[in-house]
């Protein structure tokens, strides 16, 4: 990958991608990081004064894991990835509020977003890096965080699948009003990123849109050790 994060963003079929999440709800982007990249975002798990938080995620019942929250200032390739890609993110999630009859919400640039979140109280970082080792897994859940929270998020695995881990897929769960829920499965190669819903999307009916809730986790880890970066774009209380 000779070119930048920020060509390689910009060089994305959004087109293409902002279909795909009007129409199933999530959408799965080509390789981002190079597997340098991903090893020099690895790196920094050990890096305590990286970090504002880590979590032990049996202790709250969440699964079994770990996950560390960055401070600021971030690691240059995660702050490139949340700045770069929250632009397009904003333009689908104007039109997912068109869609349901409201006005848009979120702001051209990720600062004026981040301003938003800060007059609300949220000013603490939310990016993340989450470690999986043999019987790890998270369950399914939401990345709210407050008041204010943007209706996408991005997860790239750092490790390779059938290489570094086995097991270990992502979940995305799907809850449609008066039906049951329908889940999907899905294995990312490493640096390769997944745009999902952080808490729910609008479903064309028969009457017009209506809201479907989504809950996101992955699978139990089989062997070895896996690791993934979460770009959520809202800050937390």
């Amino acid at each position: 990958m000779s070119n930048t994060l920020a060509d390689r963003i910009s060089a994305l079929d959004w087109g293409a991608l902002h279909q795909m999440l009007d129409d199933q709800g999530f959408a799965s982007l080509p390789v981002l990081l190079s597997g340098e990249e991903c090893r020099e975002i690895i790196a920094t798990y050990e890096e305590i004064e990286r970090f504002r938080s880590t979590i032990q995620m049996a202790r709250y019942r969440f699964g079994i894991g770990e996950y560390k929250y960055y401070q600021t200032p971030l690691p240059a390739l995660i702050q490139q990835l949340r700045s770069g890609l929250y632009p397009e993110l904003a333009i689908g999630a104007n039109r997912w509020l068109e869609k349901i009859g409201r006005a848009p919400l979120y702001p051209a640039s990720l600062p004026e977003f981040l301003e938003q979140c800060h007059r609300e109280g949220q000013s603490r970082p939310t990016p993340l890096i989450l470690k999986y080792e043999a019987g790890g897994y998270n369950c399914l859940h939401q990345d709210l965080y407050g008041e204010i929270f943007f209706p996408f998020q991005v997860v790239i695995v750092l490790t390779q699948s059938g290489l570094d881990y086995t097991g270990g897929e992502f979940l995305l769960v799907e809850q449609r009003p008066r039906a049951q829920s329908r889940g999907y499965s899905i294995s990312l190669e490493q640096g390769a990123a997944l745009i999902f819903p952080t808490h729910d999307r609008p479903v064309q009916g028969s009457r017009g849109y209506y809201k479907a809730t989504l809950r996101h986790g992955v699978s139990t880890i089989l062997s070895g050790t896996r690791y993934s970066l979460g770009i959520i774009f809202h800050d937390a209380t």
